[in-house]
This record gives C-alpha cells, structure tokens and sequence, in this order.
C-alpha cells in the first residue's frame, strides 16, 4: 500500500476516522440534524419568553386596577364598621376631643364644635379639665366628629376626610 501524504495550510483541528464513506455522511446529516434541533429550540424558547412576558404585562396591568378597587372596597368597609360603631355609640368622644386640642396650632382661645348629643356626653364628663377651650353644639357636626377653630386656623376630625386619607394611602401602598 502506498502512503498518501497531505500538505495543508493550516494546522488540523479534529480528526474523525471513518470506516467507509456513508458513516462519514451519516455523521455529517447528524451535525446538520442537531444544528437544525437546535435552531427550533431556541426559538421556542424566545416564543416561551414572550409569552411569559406578555403574561407579566398582563397580571401587573390586572393587578393594578384590581388594587384600586380593593382600596376602594377596603375604605367602604371600615366606612360601615365606623358607622355602625358611632350608631351604638361605641366611641369616646372625649379621646377624639383630646386627640384634636394636642394637634392644636395654639392651646388658648379654642371652639370645639360638637354634634349636640357628643356636647351632652361632653357635659356629663365634664369639660373643666379643657381650659381654655370653648365647647358648642353644632347640628352640621356629626356623631364622634368634631372641628376645632382656633386664632391660628381650623382643624376638623371627620370620618370621611379620615377614610379619604386612608384610601389615597393604600391606593399609593398598592
């Protein structure tokens, strides 16, 4: 047998010993196979990506609107329980009074006004321990609400400027 001799110009990188031809080929139609397997792969993963991104987009566009209204449905519920709470006068109307007189600008020359009934609960505790401060009925105050003036401006404890606060904080929490 004869030795075949190769002179090439670049070094050999992979050798492969084939027993005939058609291995060779076959080997061959393998690479192109897995080339080609390997082509839908990655574009089945991009196609998964998208979708999964779209899905992303979706929930976080649902949650948000779904965020409002909860805020919303959360601040009508403690809308009735506070209402049902003033209804059987399970309130301290002397706590919200004290509560108002400590976030006072100035502490002399105060007016509590009072829905009528809280002035007559105000009465039987007693409103000497406040001086300084003017307590009057007012028909436009309701139950355990109030609204103090004083020479430096007007404060008003309200259930539904208080119930307003809490939905704009948990419409921001959201």
């Amino acid at each position: 047998m004869a030795n075949i001799v190769l002179k090439l110009a670049r070094p050999i990188k992979l050798v492969k010993v084939c027993e005939n031809l058609n291995s060779f080929a076959a080997d061959t139609n393998s690479h192109e196979e897995l080339k080609a397997q390997k082509f839908l792969y990655e574009q089945a993963c991009r196609t998964i990506q998208a979708i999964a991104d779209k899905f992303k987009e979706n929930y976080e566009t649902i949650f948000a609107q779904r965020n409002e209204d909860i805020a919303k449905l959360a601040v009508e519920i403690a809308r009735k329980v506070l209402m049902q709470a003033v209804d059987d006068g399970n309130y301290k109307i002397e706590e919200i009074v004290k509560e108002i007189i400590k976030n006072a600008p100035a502490q002399n020359d105060l007016v509590v006004h009072l829905n009528p009934k809280d002035l007559a609960d105000m009465q039987k505790i007693g409103t000497d321990v406040f001086s300084g401060v003017t307590f009057v009925g007012d028909n436009n105050i309701g139950r355990a609400e109030c609204l103090l003036e004083s020479p430096k401006g007007i404060i008003r404890s309200l259930i539904d400027e208080h119930l307003e606060q809490i939905g704009r904080a948990l419409k921001k929490a959201g």
